[in-house]
């Protein structure tokens, strides 16, 4: 028994200087390491980060989770009208790509797009009329027709989207980018998650997790209703001070045991209850949206104000980006449209569409557009084929992961450009494909991360969010 004891207490000298005094050692030995000074208003992160010049300062990701048909929003196939009701050659669709919730079908007939498309902007990008308020910001938007990934199930298809790697348990983007480049406000998290929309594809925690990370850098999910934290205020006849005082005591026995066991997990949980302490006076001035003017209510919509709707959502992330929160994440269920697609797609399109537009809208007029990196999109698109019964006006779409459509806009990347083509039938990527390793490497560039240099080593190997690929889409950026 005392050799276990000595076996688990024994740590190498770079893990003691990691881990005593509450990860201070850790700091001194990356200054040695790295010779680099952070930002001054930096809290926490790697020394040397960010590897050069950030053109964004922060993150917002809008992910529309259930796979988004980019053939009804994005990229319109108007041949298509006169082939309503054909076979869909099979030398285009093979059968080993199909699902195994269509692949039994007698039948994968066409199913042109319901909806109108036009161009929009100086820039002249499709659109489909579904989206009236993007199409009127689409100059300050890069439209990437030309996204693919191997995923064709949900669960996977958005965890390899969130941390590269379709097997659950990696650590997610934001956590990355939080635990590279740590936090410029010490009174909220540098990660920060949000969901809305009802029914679909459930939204695990892990999709913000930290991984094997510590556990400070994992996104913290404000609730849609009721206290948007749980226990944020302090029960009935306690006092801040005394608050103070419990906290004072439990960190002080949490430090003995950090002193003796050098547990990494330990120092992780004083400083999240110190977060939390000071969460309880910064939230509620954050969501307290009496401050914000009718105008800008009205850029967001009749459901700016309702609490837990993508509205409020896009909204409180502007909110949250202009407090000093690095990376926020937004998830809307609801995308996946096996039957009845048309009418589907014009309900997540109300409930996205205005407040998205909004939220350019509001960065721009505020000057955060330039420094603020607005990401929209899901975890893969839809079939040309119906899965289902095929009308005029109705229709079914599978998943289908071989092309699809992402947008970006802000924080260094060119407005106003459509990049990437696909095939006659939306089914293959022909011109300039990007892979969701270079959507996430081209997110860390931004922040003026090299996502090759961005590691932790864990159970004998270095990771990385983009696993061993990944390539900067330099041509969307400006």
């Amino acid at each position: 028994m005392e050799a276990m004891e000595e076996f688990r207490i024994q740590q190498t000298r770079r893990a003691f200087l990691e881990r005593s005094t509450l990860g201070l050692g850790s700091i001194a030995l990356g200054s040695l390491l790295h010779g680099a000074e952070k930002p001054r208003n930096q809290i926490g992160g790697l020394e040397g980060f960010p590897h050069f010049a950030p053109k964004a300062k922060r993150v917002i990701y809008l992910f529309q989770s259930g796979g988004p048909s980019q053939m009804d929003l994005f990229d319109p196939k108007p041949h298509l009208a006169d082939h309503f009701g054909e076979e869909v050659p099979e030398s285009i669709y093979p059968a080993e790509r199909k699902t195994t919730m269509t692949s039994g079908q007698a039948s994968f007939p066409l199913a042109p797009s319901t909806f109108k498309f036009a161009r929009h902007g100086a820039s002249g990008i499709h659109l489909s009329n579904a989206m009236p308020h993007l199409a009127k910001v689409i100059d300050e938007v890069c439209v990437i027709k030309s996204m693919y990934t191997e995923a064709i199930n949900h669960d996977p298809a958005a965890t390899l989207f969130q941390t590269g790697s379709v097997i659950p348990g990696r650590p997610s983007m934001g956590a990355w980018a939080s635990y590279g480049l740590g936090s410029v406000n010490a009174d909220l998290p540098s990660f920060v998650a949000l969901t809305s929309g009802t029914g679909g594809q459930p939204l695990y925690d892990r999709l913000w997790g930290a991984g094997f990370l510590p556990g400070r850098f994992q996104g913290v999910k404000f609730r849609g209703q009721g206290d948007p934290i749980l226990d944020l205020y302090n029960p009935a006849g306690v006092t801040r001070a005394q608050r103070r005082r419990m906290l004072d005591a439990l960190g002080e026995l949490n430090a003995k045991q950090a002193s003796r066991y050098n547990d990494p997990a330990i120092a992780t949980r004083i400083a999240q209850y110190e977060l939390a302490f000071r969460m309880q006076m910064s939230v509620p001035e954050l969501i307290d949206f009496k401050s914000e003017p009718k105008s800008t209510l009205d850029l967001y919509g009749p459901e700016a104000t309702k609490v837990g709707k993508y509205a409020y959502n896009c909204l409180l992330a502007r909110r949250l980006a202009e407090r000093g929160v690095r990376f926020i994440q937004l998830f809307h269920r609801g995308w996946d449209s096996h039957g009845g697609a048309p009418k589907q797609i014009a309900a997540r399109c109300r409930d996205t569409d205005q407040a998205t537009a909004g939220l350019l809208r509001d960065l721009k007029q505020r000057g955060m557009l330039e420094d603020t990196l607005v990401v929209w999109g899901g975890e893969f698109g839809r079939t040309v084929y119906c899965q289902g019964k095929l009308t005029r006006t109705n229709y079914g779409r599978d998943h289908h992961p071989n092309c699809f459509t992402y947008w970006m806009a802000g924080g260094g990347v060119k407005g106003g450009l459509s990049y990437g083509e696909t095939d006659d039938y939306s089914v293959n990527v022909v011109d300039k494909p990007v892979h969701v390793h270079d959507l996430q490497a081209t997110i860390m560039h931004q922040l003026g991360i090299d996502h090759e240099r961005l590691t932790y080593r864990y159970q004998g190997r270095y990771f990385r969010l983009t696993d061993v690929h990944g390539k900067v889409v330099k041509d969307v950026l400006s």
